[in-house]
């Protein structure tokens, strides 16, 4: 480390992942939290960690920080494992968890003062230039001097933001940052995590907002009931999107049979109406597919000619991709928020 109260801490030249697991498990019990989880996060990224609430998010996060100790299988941060490298990572690395927690009738300003007095890597003269700037950076100046026990939970969550902040950071990890922030007070959460990232700091930010993700993350992972179901760039997790076909008609049996010997899958559907997707779904019992996903639906064309070579009266036509959010909620089997 090089001397100074502000030196960077951060390795700008690293490689490799930021964060890597390896069949990661917690168990409580008779109840598995997280299941052989295979996490692997590229340095320089805003990942989202996202899925339904009680889907094991914050729990492995509290492994990847040396919280909780698991039951199996090892985790690596910053290239060094955990928990054993925690005193070489943690202080390269920013988080907020579980919703900050500070002495109520201190100010803002005087809690980040502790906060920074735990860092032995800081200079003590300069610790209020420190608490100044993480203050401004998420917008409480003008709370400063105000007790906690007055803020409102939204400025509780920034003042938690500020604390993660106090020193340069290789890696930034954020449990649910917006948790009760008014909207404006949200998109300046979501501007300053991209402007860390612009600076090279990776943000692992989990989530069970999806407009949190598709707004500020370049690359997500989705866990269902502590197990991954899906990781990878936002665009290859759309890509592995299935296509979905929906056809009109009052030969809806002809037109189920027509479909499946084009590969395609039949789901459920009101009375006139066929639904066919790619790959496969409770109509074989399957899994979904990973984000990569199967191959292409046949070109449209070619499926409204088989209905009507087969005689089925076609009185709607529509073929589409399914969003984001369906996706999602097909990988989980869960819905999910999609408020901001």
């Amino acid at each position: 480390m090089t001397a100074g109260p502000d030196a960077a801490r951060t390795r700008p030249g690293a490689e490799g992942a930021a964060i890597r697991t390896h069949a990661l498990t917690k168990r409580f019990g008779a109840h598995t939290a997280v299941d052989a989880l295979a996490l692997e996060v590229p340095r320089g990224t805003v990942f989202g960690f996202l899925g339904p609430n009680g889907s094991g998010k914050t729990t492995t996060i509290r492994m990847l920080l040396g919280l909780v100790a698991p039951s199996s299988g090892r985790a690596e941060v910053l290239g060094e494992p955990m928990p054993r490298g925690a005193r070489e990572v943690l202080p390269r690395v920013g988080a907020l968890v579980e919703g900050p927690a500070f002495y109520p009738f201190l100010t803002g300003a005087a809690n980040l003062a502790r906060f920074d007095a735990a860092d032995p890597l800081t200079a003590r003269a300069t610790c209020r230039a420190r608490v100044g700037a993480a203050l401004e950076r998420v917008g409480l100046t003008h709370a400063a001097g105000k007790k906690v026990h007055a803020y409102s939970l939204g400025m509780k969550q920034r003042l938690g933001l500020a604390a993660a902040l106090l020193a340069p950071r290789d890696l930034l990890v954020l449990d649910e940052p917006t948790n009760g922030l008014d909207p404006q007070g949200t998109r300046e959460v979501r501007g300053l995590i991209r402007s860390l990232a612009e600076d090279g700091t990776t943000v692992f930010v989990s989530s069970h907002l999806l407009a949190e993700v598709e707004q500020i993350c370049t690359h997500a992972a989705v866990l269902r009931a502590g197990r991954l179901v899906a990781q990878g760039t936002l665009d290859a997790l759309r890509a592995g999107a299935r296509p979905r076909i929906e056809v009109r008609t009052p030969d809806a049996a002809a037109a189920a049979g027509v479909l499946r010997g084009l590969g395609l899958h039949v789901e459920p559907a009101g009375p006139g109406t066929v639904v066919a997707v790619v790959g496969g779904t409770a109509d074989d019992g399957g899994d979904p597919p990973a984000a990569d996903g199967p191959p292409g639906a046949p070109p449209a064309e070619d499926v409204v000619a088989a209905l009507v070579a087969a005689g089925v009266r076609v009185r709607g036509f529509s073929a589409e991709a399914m969003t984001l959010e369906e996706r999602f909620v097909e990988l989980t089997g869960e819905g999910f928020d999609v408020a901001g």
